[in-house]
């Protein structure tokens, strides 16, 4: 190596220590495949350092489970993270309390405080930078969120004082979907669905796009009924969702629609389209499941901080088998360093 490329090289470290935040990973669940998901990507990315909130002890298990190894290198909560140590060739951790007798017997429900203190102990540190940030293992909603927030996505946004503005985004970077609803259930739906709500929605869609790719995205909105009809009087289509679309084509937003959801999927209507927009769960994340599987991540538009998690739950009956697929979780970690 020549005295000019040593000094270059130099000087694309200084750049990158100084340009580069870590990333915040909150485990999430105790027994989930994610710990594994983790320790087999962390060392990927050199350049930008992983920061993970969990419990030291449960961690250790998880490694002992897997018969991995891993050094570790505990981190004072309590103080200014001094980024300038940070690397992953350990694993950089915050360590939350969390008491249990056995590691095959610990109980999900017992588990929620604990998973409230690994996210506060976040939070604390993104609302100190807001240039850090944030991916979450899977979380069982039901049993963390009870019936006080609808999703992580809502929970999130609670945090941060926003919880009406935020959108659940799966994203691929060849196309993306995101439901109008989140988690209710579908006799509620026509509950939630207005003008004002799926103009917001798609607003704040556009503006992620524009920000992140310096793109107009292209937008497809399904109906509600199916074939876009409804035999009752209030027919959602005509009443909500055209007039919410012609408002937006008169803003110069690239949309169209509604379109019927049991065909807009197929694939010669598909890859016309950045994002198509539902009315609610299923109807778009079961078919970007279908067509991507793992490749796909959950991203939550509308806060402060660039929150990403693995499209994927805990997957319990793979716990332990040393087999699960690291695509999502690695798609997280290279969108958040684009």
């Amino acid at each position: 190596m020549n005295f000019l490329s040593f000094i270059l090289k130099k000087l694309k470290i200084i750049f990158m220590s100084k340009n580069f935040n870590p990333i915040i990973v909150v485990a999430g669940e105790p027994k989930s495949v994610f710990f594994e998901l983790f320790f087999k990507t962390f060392r990927k990315f050199k350049n930008n350092p992983i920061v993970l909130i969990a419990n030291k002890k449960l961690l250790i298990d998880h490694l002992k489970l897997l018969k991995i190894r891993r050094p570790l290198r505990i981190l004072d909560s309590l103080k200014e993270i001094d980024f300038k140590i940070l690397d992953n060739k350990k694993i950089n951790l915050i360590d939350v309390p969390f008491t249990y007798n056995s590691f095959k017997n610990i109980r999900i429900n017992n588990s929620n405080r604990y998973i409230n203190k690994c996210f506060d102990v976040a939070i604390k540190l993104l609302r100190k930078n807001k240039k850090l940030r944030l991916i979450n293992g899977p979380i069982i909603k039901k049993d963390f969120l009870g019936k006080k927030y609808l999703g992580i996505t809502e929970f999130l946004g609670s945090k941060f004082n926003v919880e009406r503005n935020v959108v659940m985004l799966i994203y691929n970077k060849n196309l993306s979907v995101s439901p109008l609803t989140t988690h209710i259930p579908l006799k509620n739906v026509h509950k939630f669905i207005s003008k004002k709500r799926i103009i917001n929605h798609v607003k704040i869609i556009q503006s992620f796009y524009k920000k992140k790719f310096n793109k107009n995205p292209s937008f497809a909105i399904t109906g509600l009924n199916p074939h876009c009809e409804a035999s009752s009087k209030l027919n959602e289509e005509n009443k909500i969702i055209k007039p919410a679309i012609n408002y937006l084509l008169k803003k110069k937003f690239n949309i169209s629609g509604p379109y019927p959801a049991d065909t807009i999927f197929l694939k010669k209507n598909y890859k016309k389209f950045d994002v198509i927009v539902g009315m609610y769960h299923d109807q778009v994340l079961t078919p970007i499941k279908t067509i991507y599987e793992f490749d796909a991540i959950n991203i939550t538009l509308g806060l402060p901080i660039e929150r990403v998690s693995p499209d994927h739950g805990p997957n319990l009956s793979m716990l332990g088998k040393n087999k699960s697929n690291l695509t999502s979780l690695i798609r997280s970690i290279e969108f958040l360093n684009k």
